[in-house]
């Protein structure tokens, strides 16, 4: 969202225990960075700020000399950004830390509670700290670090030379199956350029798409597709075993070996992967989009079971290929050479599986359909302009129903008799909008992105299609 001068531009810092966020206010207290800064932290005693930083102090307001105000939240957050606003003229922006095991979202609502706070600060973005070592076991363990990561528009992945590049990638995955739009930042010793941190912009829903711009699609059975041209003969579609290389270390007890092979297959329930191959009439993005419907429909079909080392022999077919074995491999036969579809269930990328000695002519991936702890992210792409008082009803219907499952809504609205594109955010049940620069010659578009546990795309769909402008 675009901030003007008049407004101050709020960042909300969150973070598991340990994840690295008094380090990272340590690093913007200390640091020559050049902004000003108006830290806002829940224990000030536990940032551990070195005496000689404090050069004045005037009730819970401290002063620090790299020109940062630090201040504490041990009264309300309101009376604070009160008391700060006298001292407008010492700060360009506000950071607030919450206590690790805290939702961001009472603090992040404290900024739609009023006009008054509308017209004196701006929500910027939500910012997550995540600890590499320890994400995977706190996920699986609570809930509060999915939500934490639920919320954000910015994950910065600190302590990542704790951890192996694969097993990075690997939280890198889980971390997206929670919130496929938040920026990814990977830190270590919490060192990130203050600028990914402060006056992000993050509720541009453009800089979002940029990150995956599949978010807005609907959900579909497959995360990848692939159009190959083939002469006839036999191909290998082979793993290149390092997924596996993971999940059969040898361990000290068979506890870490489980844990870890749960890990590696990030929650997939079996070591079958679903495959389909399809006939196409030119290895093209266009014909690959034109076949993504008959995947679905053949997805849907019973799978033929093929084991390690076995053979795919017909097309078009659905496989469900064993990949349980280090270096898997199946014989992939063609007998008429042409234009062929795989569709892969996961995205190979995960297995390294490939067909040996073949590059796609044509390739896409889709979104993600498996989720962390039932929290999803959900977009609506739509060029039709919406009625003001429609649009009204079912955002007041759907903050009633079902706010408390949203942690975080923002988009851009096309509204019937309205010249300037309508943006809004929400955390929960609070919810902003506000008239933003005109749409200008360009095509108009309403893009909408909800992320929230056990959300329905269809109940969504239908909420959007009675707002529709008749």
């Amino acid at each position: 969202m675009s901030v003007t001068p008049s407004r101050v531009p709020v960042t909300v810092l969150t973070g598991f225990l340990g994840s690295g966020k008094t380090t990272l206010l340590n690093r913007i207290l200390s640091e020559k960075h050049g902004k000003r800064i108006a830290v806002i932290e829940n224990e000030f005693g536990e940032i551990g700020v070195d005496s000689e930083l404090v050069i004045g102090a005037e009730e819970e307001l401290f002063e620090t000399n790299n020109g940062c105000i630090c201040c504490t939240v041990r009264g309300d957050l309101i009376r604070i950004l009160g008391q700060l606003m006298k001292r407008r003229d010492r700060f360009d922006y506000i950071l607030i830390e919450t206590t690790g095991m805290a939702d961001p979202g009472p603090v992040a609502q404290t900024f739609f509670l009023d006009d008054d706070l509308k017209n004196q600060f701006a929500l910027d973005a939500i910012v997550t700290m995540v600890d590499a070592k320890h994400f995977e076991q706190h996920v699986d363990e609570l809930n509060e670090p999915a939500e934490q990561v639920a919320f954000a528009d910015v994950v910065l992945l600190n302590k990542v030379d704790l951890v192996e590049p694969a097993a990075l990638e690997r939280i890198e995955r889980r971390i997206r199956g929670i919130n496929g739009t938040a920026k990814i930042v990977r830190t270590q010793n919490a060192a990130v350029p203050i600028e990914h941190v402060l006056n992000v912009g993050a509720f541009d829903l453009q800089r979002a798409l940029t990150v995956d711009g599949s978010f807005l699609e609907p959900e579909y059975p497959f995360e990848w597709g692939g159009a190959y041209q083939l002469a006839a003969g036999d191909y290998l579609l082979k793993t290149a075993g390092e997924h596996d290389h993971h999940a059969h270390d040898h361990h000290d007890h068979d506890h870490d070996h489980e844990h870890e092979h749960d890990h590696d297959h990030e929650g997939h329930e079996h070591d079958d992967l679903s495959l389909v191959v399809l006939p196409l009439s030119a290895a093209t993005p266009a014909e690959l989009a034109a076949a993504v419907e008959p995947a679905v429909r053949a997805f849907a079909e019973p799978a033929v079971v093929i084991e390690c080392h076995g053979a795919l022999e017909q097309i078009p077919a659905h496989y469900a290929i064993d990949i349980s074995h280090h270096g898997a491999d199946f014989k992939f036969k063609v007998a008429k050479a042409g234009a062929y579809a795989l569709f892969c269930e996961h995205d190979p990328a995960e297995f390294g599986l490939a067909l040996a000695g073949q590059k796609p002519a044509a390739e896409r991936k889709f979104a993600s359909h498996h989720h962390e702890d039932d929290i999803i992210s959900i977009g609506i792409s739509d060029p039709r302009p919406l009625d003001p008082a429609k649009l009204n009803q079912w955002m007041d219907y759907l903050l009633k129903t079902r706010g408390q499952d949203i942690f975080r809504m923002k988009g851009v609205l096309n509204v019937k008799g309205e010249d300037r594109r309508q943006v809004f955010h929400g955390v929960h049940m609070m919810f902003d909008s506000q008239a933003e620069r005109r749409w200008g010659a360009g095509p108009r578009e309403n893009r909408l992105l909800f992320i929230g546990r056990g959300l329905d795309r269809a109940e969504l769909e239908a909420g959007f299609e009675s707002a529709v402008a008749r």
